[in-house]
């Protein structure tokens, strides 16, 4: 899958992110199972989406590998909003971005703002 790189569940740690049925999502924990008579060690995975909070469980021996996306952060300066979409200027390369508005923040007109991008898909995670 482009925009991820594949590692094994046992490297996997608590707040690191990972790729399930091709959605990205924060591990909230991890529990891990003794191997038994006839059988490997098992973790289980609790995850919440970044984009939706939607939470799932995720199972698989802790040799089985899994996604985890490449994940980009930056800063942007508000330029306006357009009903549900927040365009702005990336701080790094003064692109222009439409990002999708996050209704529990307050984003106005020319402050700056942190996003973050996974699997191609848009986040703002701070305002200033």
């Amino acid at each position: 899958m482009p925009g991820t790189d594949r590692v094994e569940i046992r490297t996997l740690k608590e707040g690191r992110f990972c790729v399930v049925e091709e959605e990205a999502y924060k591990i909230l924990s991890i529990s891990k199972s003794k191997p038994g008579k006839h059988g490997s060690a098992k973790a289980r995975l609790e995850l919440q989406s970044i984009f939706t909070d939607k939470k799932i469980s995720h199972v698989g021996t802790v040799t089985d590998t899994i996604n985890v996306p490449m994940i980009e952060k930056g800063t942007a300066m508000v330029t306006h909003i357009d009903g549900n979409e927040v365009h702005a200027m990336n701080m790094r390369d003064h692109s222009m971005m439409i990002l999708p508005m996050e209704s529990e923040m307050n984003i106005e007109a020319g402050k700056e703002i942190m996003w973050m991008e996974a699997l191609g898909r848009y986040k703002i995670i701070r305002d200033h």
